[in-house]
């Protein structure tokens, strides 16, 4: 008998410091490949185990939804930044499992560098039973991670759930993990930052609406 199948939802977090089209082509890639239903783009309101972003909250906010605008796919979540606080994932979680049933299955972005450090987020372990992990390499790193660098007690919780097939996560309501093959552009929120402070373009980096909002509010431009 054939197993049943539940509706996917992409969990993509970050500071957005800006959004870019690295960010943006990798939820392209994993919503098509692995035919989720929708993915939400969750801003980081304050990060616990990382410099403050450059940007308000509230130009964060704005500029993701200028460059999703017009993926009927790629939905904006601003419920970090309505929180208040320190962001946890696991509460954003385990508040999207309320509010989406338990027939929808999450899957959580992250890049193969945050998850090798997984193990220092808030009730960590807690994650696992209530989403997938979905691993992407970032430029400059491993396309694959390694799982021997793994700190022990997160390798030890990982061992029985790594999969090498996407319909995996279809069949299983949480606590998997997939490292999804996607194309890897080099850019980075860094360098479009020093770019705008030196005054260069960084058209093609960003979507044009976001471009547009940057330069509207002179961000990181230190005029404003």
């Amino acid at each position: 008998m054939r197993k049943l199948e539940f509706p996917l939802v992409g969990i993509f977090g970050g500071t957005f410091d800006p959004i870019h089209y690295g960010h943006l082509r990798v939820a392209e890639e994993i919503a098509e490949t692995i035919s989720m239903r929708e993915m939400r783009f969750v801003p980081t309101g304050i990060p616990r185990l990382r410099q403050s972003p450059a940007a308000s909250l509230q130009h964060r906010v704005a500029m993701v939804r200028a460059a999703i605008r017009g993926n009927s796919r790629f939905i904006l979540d601003e419920r970090e930044i309505r929180r208040g606080g320190v962001s946890y994932s696991v509460e954003s979680l385990r508040e999207l499992k309320r509010e989406l049933g338990a027939d929808v299955i999450l899957c959580f972005i992250i890049g193969a560098d945050a998850f090798m450090k997984l193990a220092e987020w808030h009730s960590w372990r807690d994650l696992f039973g209530l989403c997938h992990f979905i691993i992407v390499a970032r430029p400059g790193h491993a396309s694959t991670i390694d799982r021997d660098a793994l700190p022990w007690e997160l390798a030890e919780e990982c061992a029985p759930r790594w999969v090498s097939a996407e319909d995996s996560l279809k069949r299983a309501s949480n606590g998997l993990i997939f490292v999804a093959p996607t194309t890897l552009l080099d850019i980075s929120a860094t360098a479009i930052r020093a770019r705008i402070a030196a005054g260069s373009s960084i058209r093609y980096l960003i979507p044009d609406a976001a471009r547009d909002y940057i330069a509207a509010n002179h961000l990181y431009s230190g005029e404003g």
